[in-house]
């Protein structure tokens, strides 16, 4: 016997944040459903740290087609429509759930659903709980799924997808102490959230480190748009180990201005239209740029401003925003706070169907780990929503699918069992490796991107990915797995990024000349896999 032990299920989810724990609700209804995560369900993830909002439709004068428009816009036209469309219409009926669940949203007077403004869109539909709507939402997921029977595994590292000849038959994963397990079952879902940690300053929890996508390429899945990484304009900048902290979009959307050193509201240059409520896209390289160009503050940010707000409005609708910067020694009351860019969340993925089918049988994928909904530019506030849109989709269509025989490849077991000897015997600290590679992909494969910067990058993680690094015990071999996971995500976004040569959306490209907008690009959606790379070509406007 290879493995430790072996679980069987109907259904396997593997993630616990807000896509996750949907799609497991979900599935429950149609049989036996394991969830596996690498944290405390409800404790990890990103979801939970989500501070913004959610958006749907909720008012006569908003419409789910002004909402399509707004995210395809947003997103630089490089997003699926039929996922937009899906999303925008259904948005509102998974509010709805999670509101008859039990999770508690601000109100208006009239006992409406609040909304606030966010970037890139036309009309206030972001949803929201103060600033602390992600928790709210998983509080209330959380409550929910202990109604249900589905089993949760946490703690649980999957380190690679079980495959039955090109169909994914489950998955192998490594308990707390190290023991190697078996997960095998009918349909497996990833929704294993982003990835953004590969970089030196993120604003993702430290499980945000793109073994979804690594473990989805390995087993043979498409990806598509990986180089389409999102960095927010607004991160914390000091003290040195909070750099990256989300400053949630909401500071913006309650009506703060960014200023730079000299005094100047520099947004009137970028945006002059929607100012501090441009695409996030605008609004880091604008903050970029002024650094930059030496207008920066002496942390090497800019002034993120709302003093002149009422000190009420600060308290009730930013009290997070308000704690962690008392926290830092500044009274954003009275204070402007320092904010520069971080990288945040990764709009490529997976390539899905409307059903969060993969291109391999077997495996659904949903959350961040997907790719489509976003296309080049994520506007704040439909993270949330696609969680529960594409969470619930995914459970369903997983769930519905039929039982299958599964084989063990016993050979791929012995592959894995070998690989994770081999950490054993290693002898570079896996902690300084990763270092190595998160300072390589700030400074290679970050705002703004060259060609040679981006070989050059590779060229270091190829280097990184060949090191022996070391397990100091059993207990520490998913720590070796992770890493090598982070590796092969930064190589996906690094070979993506040079495969697409236009600036569009989050992905800039200095050395390429165009003399097309995003709505006209000859090109489509970056793809890459283990047999095929390259990028969709498409008739100028299409």
């Amino acid at each position: 016997m290879l493995a430790d032990d072996v679980v069987d299920c109907h259904v396997l989810v593997i993630g616990s944040g807000g896509a996750g724990v949907r799609a497991a609700i979900e599935a429950s209804q149609f049989g036996d459903t394991v969830l596996v995560s690498k944290t405390i369900v409800g404790k990890g993830g990103c979801t939970t740290m989500a501070e913004g909002g959610y958006n749907a439709v909720m008012r006569e004068a908003d419409s789910c087609g002004i909402h399509i428009e707004d995210t395809l816009k947003g997103g630089a036209y490089l997003n699926d429509p039929e996922l937009v469309r899906i999303l925008a219409h259904e948005a509102p009926l998974r509010m709805g759930d999670l509101v008859k669940w039990g999770a508690v949203f601000d109100v208006t007077d009239t006992d409406e659903i609040a909304q606030r403004p966010f970037g890139g869109q036309r009309f206030p539909r972001t949803c929201y709980a103060g600033d602390r709507t992600g928790h709210e939402m998983m509080t209330t997921l959380v409550e929910r799924l202990d109604g249900t029977k589905v089993s949760l595994m946490q703690e649980y590292t999957v380190i690679d997808l079980l495959m039955d000849g090109e169909a994914v038959c489950g998955a192998m994963a490594l308990d707390e102490k190290g023991r190697f397990i078996l997960l095998t079952a009918d349909s497996t879902i990833l929704a294993t959230g982003g990835g953004t940690k590969v970089y030196d300053i993120s604003t993702n929890s430290s499980s945000g480190t793109g073994d979804g996508y690594a473990i989805g390429y390995r087993a043979g899945a498409e990806l598509i748009d990986m180089e389409m990484v999102q960095f927010h304009p607004t991160g914390a900048v000091f003290p040195y180990d909070a750099r990256g902290r989300l400053v949630t979009e909401a500071v913006r959307g309650e009506g703060g201005v960014l200023m730079n050193s000299i005094g100047e509201r520099f947004m009137q240059q970028y945006d002059p239209d929607r100012m501090e409520l441009s695409t996030r896209d605008v609004v880091a390289r604008a903050i970029a740029t002024e650094v930059m160009s030496g207008r920066g503050t002496k942390n090497g940010g800019v002034f993120l401003d709302v003093t002149h707000l009422p000190k009420e409005q600060i308290e009730t609708r930013l009290p997070v925003m308000l704690e962690q910067f008392l926290k830092f020694g500044v009274d954003i009351r009275v204070q402007p706070m320092e904010v520069a860019p971080t990288a945040h969340h990764i709009m490529g993925g997976l390539r899905i169907t409307p059903e969060c089918r993969t291109t391999l049988p077997g495996l659904f994928a949903c959350g961040e780990v997907s790719g489509g909904v976003h296309g080049a530019n994520r506007l704040g506030g439909n993270a949330l929503s696609e969680t529960q849109v594409f969470g619930r989709r995914a459970g369903e269509a997983a769930g519905k699918a039929g039982k299958r025989e599964k084989t063990i490849n016993l050979m791929q077991l012995e592959q894995q069992q070998d690989r994770l000897e081999a950490f054993l015997e290693g002898d570079e600290n896996p902690a300084q490796v990763r270092v190595q590679l998160q300072k390589a992909m700030w400074n290679g494969a970050g705002i703004f991107r060259t060609a040679s910067d981006l070989q050059n990058t590779l060229k270091t993680i190829a280097h990184l990915s060949s090191v022996k690094i070391k397990a100091g015990s059993a207990r520490n071999l998913a720590e070796c797995c992770i890493l090598r996971n982070m590796c092969l995500t930064a190589s996906l976004i690094c070979r993506s990024a040079l495969l697409r040569e236009e600036s569009r959306g989050a992905h800039v490209r200095r050395d390429v000349q165009q003399q097309f907008d995003a709505q006209h690009s000859p090109f489509g959606h970056t793809y890459i896999s283990q047999s095929h790379e390259g990028v969709e070509q498409k008739e100028a406007g299409a």
